[in-house]
């Protein structure tokens, strides 16, 4: 049987990626997953979007305002200390209600990210 490698980060070591002017994040991704600390500017807007990944989205610090759904009607406040599960292909939009710190979790990792061509959040 083969012996898989184990790998261990330091967030404060990580670089952080500036990827808007109001939204920076640290990326860990293994195989089949991936973990990001997303950093949201208060008023930073996610615009609607949607992904094969399923997510998890944990609140460290602050709070995210989201509106799920193609419509947007379903709408949630997610506050430090909550976690918001989005499954796969569900759209969904977001506004950081102050300074907030999100742990996103996504299996399998979001490709467009590692590519950097998640044009929908680098937008000014």
């Amino acid at each position: 049987m083969e012996q898989r490698k184990t790998t261990s980060y330091r967030w404060e070591d990580m670089p952080k990626e500036r990827v808007s002017d109001l939204l920076t994040r640290r990326l860990v991704t293994s195989e089949r997953m991936m973990l990001a600390h997303v950093y949201l500017e208060k008023g930073c807007i996610v615009p609607k979007h949607s992904h094969e990944n399923e997510q998890i989205t944990y609140i460290l610090e602050g709070a995210l305002h989201f509106w799920i759904g193609e419509d947007e009607k379903e709408e949630v406040i997610v506050r430090a200390g909550e976690v918001l599960v989005i499954p796969s292909n569900v759209p969904h939009k977001a506004e950081a209600l102050e300074d907030t710190l999100d742990v996103d979790i996504f299996s399998p990792p979001r490709q467009d990210w590692i590519d950097k061509t998640d044009d929908y959040l680098r937008q000014k």
